[in-house]
């Protein structure tokens, strides 16, 4: 099995030293570490060391995390690998800034092993279904172009893939809108068809059991019928997304904009990157189990 490679960013040795004793057991990862922010950077540019996750300090000296986040986020080739942000402090403001620079992921000093792989497995997971929705886009004919309505309906997490990467074929940029598109439908789906709390998820996803719940939801009587509709429209001005589910919605607000409390759990984050990844706009109706994303016409979403 190929390890997934973790490159750790941090200029204190005894850091380090730590943090290679957490991972020693993680059989399937392969850590490699630079002790300041000039040495991250040319071993980033080494087209065969295929980072997939970067844990990376925030305080160094010379190029600090806050610069190599930039520089990182700036390369085409290495903007989709999952930034894990490392501070000291837990300042709103520093955090703030961390996510707008593109850290998604944050952990505390000093946090323990398993708070820490939580983290890391958390990134590695989003980051692999990205690239999976990815990988499908080739599965459909660009002939999609075409599509003026349709609607759809799907019940599962494998649907909304499968439903993701269909529909963002007809629409520009695919390649980032069908991660929007794929979040809004499992959301639908986790949150509300089958009920699940933020807090349950947040579990969960430290217990590595967040699928297999799903799974188990999904199978019991009194979800057997519900779904997930989509319906999609092209109109002269854009592209319109209507997906309702049949939960009792939530308080979708505090979810459109990236909080810094929510930054050091992992999950939370998926509406806020939609929105800013994958559509011009994201708004919710009714008790919020109608979520409507559109894309302008010309508008970029990157």
């Amino acid at each position: 099995m190929t390890k997934a490679r973790v490159l750790v960013v941090d200029d204190e040795a005894l850091n380090l030293e730590i943090l290679l004793e957490y991972f020693e057991d993680e059989a399937s990862l392969a850590l490699r570490t630079a002790d300041n922010g000039e040495a991250a950077w040319r071993m980033l540019q080494d087209p065969e060391a295929d980072f997939k996750v970067i844990l990376l300090d925030r305080m160094m000296p010379e190029l600090d995390g806050i610069g190599l986040l930039k520089r990182i986020k700036g390369d085409p080739r290495l903007a989709g690998i999952p930034v894990i942000m490392q501070t000291a402090a837990d300042s709103p403001a520093e955090i703030r800034e961390g996510l707008e620079a593109g850290a998604y992921y944050y952990l505390t000093k000093p946090y323990d092993r398993d708070e820490l792989l939580a983290i890391v497995h958390a990134a590695l997971t989003d980051a692999e279904t990205r690239d999976e929705l990815r990988r499908q886009l080739h599965n459909h004919i660009g002939s999609l172009s075409f599509l003026t309505r349709a609607e759809f309906s799907i019940r599962t997490v494998d649907e909304a893939g499968q439903l993701a990467s269909f529909i963002a074929q007809a629409c520009p940029d695919p390649g980032n809108v069908v991660v929007g598109i794929s979040e809004l439908l499992i959301n639908g789906i986790e949150h509300g068809n089958l009920g699940l709390s933020y807090a349950e998820k947040s579990r969960l996803k430290r217990e590595d059991n967040w699928r297999a719940e799903i799974d188990r939801r999904s199978s019991l009587p009194e979800n057997a019928n519900k779904h997930v509709r989509l319906a999609f429209q092209r109109q002269d001005d854009g592209i319109s997304l209507r997906i309702v589910d049949e939960g009792k919605g939530f308080n979708w607000q505090q979810y459109l904009e990236f909080d810094p409390e929510r930054a050091f759990d992992p999950n939370g984050r998926g509406i806020a990157l939609a929105r800013m990844l994958s559509f011009t706009n994201i708004c919710y109706e009714g008790c919020g189990n109608i979520a409507v994303a559109t894309i302008t016409r010309n508008a970029t979403t990157t």
